[in-house]
């Protein structure tokens, strides 16, 4: 299916080129013809490079680029507008300012500052203010927001640039040039083809023209944007997928490290249990010793006693002997006086006899 048919442009006027005596001679390889003193613009180079247009805006949006439409003149500011807002791309369609891409940080500073003056009118510090005061800072916000209103969004340069008229457009083509930014423009018979990295080869007068390469350049911002979201929810699953497996390996590689702590702790808790089963055998042998002593303690009083016992049964023996020896002497005196008394009773006998 053709983006762009051959009935559309020619219905569009898009073949419609300036006048004669305004072309660049570097547009004759894109001009089919003259006639009544206005180059005709060839449809189907325009076509052709119109598809090639489209697909780099498609692939470079699909992967996340930002676009920047400009079109200053009259006739094509609200197209711009419109088909900006459309596809979520920036616009300038008034003044393009100086500096707008080069020095971006302070067209951003710009940007916040109208940002901030906004937020003032709505929460009502305009009416905290001098009458004198609030009229000055309306009118900055006013004008601040026909420059920026477009670009409040752009946290940053943007990665393609459309214009429409690089010839009305050269500061923002040089600036875009100077950053490297592709651009493409919608170029007419009196612009220089070689500063437009794709040109679109028409009119870029007519509203009717402009308005139907726009819109289609704003379709392939939409499509390229939809593809992004698409992919991006397809790789929410994946990503998920991914996330998951992630999360296994870690687990394994956590098991598997776990697994070495304990083999590394294993040794070290046998050692410590080797050591209080050392200790527990020193404690029994010191408690085994103890009991020994304590036996021994034990022991050596009674021997002492069996000791002073058998000491003692001598002693015993000894005073019952001399006992004994003192009643056999006292026997012994005892019977000595009787012998005496017999004597001499034996004697008086005896003398009798005699």
């Amino acid at each position: 299916m053709e983006l762009l048919t051959m009935k559309e442009l020619l219905e569009t006027g898009v073949h419609f080129g300036h006048r004669t005596q305004r072309w660049n001679p570097k547009m004759k390889k894109y001009i089919f013809m003259e006639r009544k003193g206005i180059h005709i613009i060839d449809l189907e180079t325009t076509q052709a490079l119109f598809e090639e247009t489209y697909d780099f805006v498609l692939d470079k949006v699909r992967n996340g680029a930002e676009i920047l439409f400009v079109g200053t003149k009259r006739q094509v500011q609200n197209i711009i507008e419109k088909q900006g807002t459309r596809c979520g791309a920036h616009y300038v369609n008034h003044r393009w300012l100086g500096g707008t891409l080069t020095n971006f940080d302070t067209i951003r500073d710009s940007v916040n500052r109208m940002i901030k003056l906004e937020q003032m009118e709505k929460d009502g510090t305009f009416d905290q203010l001098p009458n004198k005061e609030v009229v000055k800072l309306k009118r900055e916000l006013k004008k601040k927001q026909r420059n920026y209103d477009g670009i409040r969004d752009m946290k940053k340069p943007p990665d393609i640039m459309y214009a429409i008229d690089p010839e009305t457009e050269k500061i923002a083509v040089h600036e875009a040039r100077i950053l490297g930014i592709p651009v493409i423009a919608i170029t007419d018979t009196n612009c220089d083809p070689d500063l437009i990295d794709f040109p679109i080869p028409g009119n870029d007068d007519a509203i009717k023209a402009t308005r139907l390469l726009t819109s289609r350049l704003a379709d392939a911002v939409i499509e390229g944007r939809e593809g992004a979201d698409r992919a991006s929810e397809e790789e929410a699953p994946e990503e998920e997928e991914e996330a998951v497996e992630v999360e296994e390996t870690e687990e394994a590689a956590e098991e598997v490290v776990e697994v070495e702590e304990q083999e590394e702790e294993a040794p070290a808790e046998e050692t410590e249990e080797e050591e209080p089963e050392e200790e527990k055998e020193v404690e029994e042998t010191e408690v085994a010793e103890e009991e020994a002593a304590e036996e021994e303690e034990e022991e050596a009083p009674a021997e002492e006693t069996e000791e002073e016992e058998l000491e003692e049964e001598p002693e015993e023996e000894k005073e019952v002997e001399e006992t004994e020896e003192v009643d056999e002497v006292e026997e012994e005196d005892d019977e000595e006086p009787k012998d005496e008394e017999e004597d001499p009773a034996a004697k008086e006998v005896e003398e009798t006899t005699t």
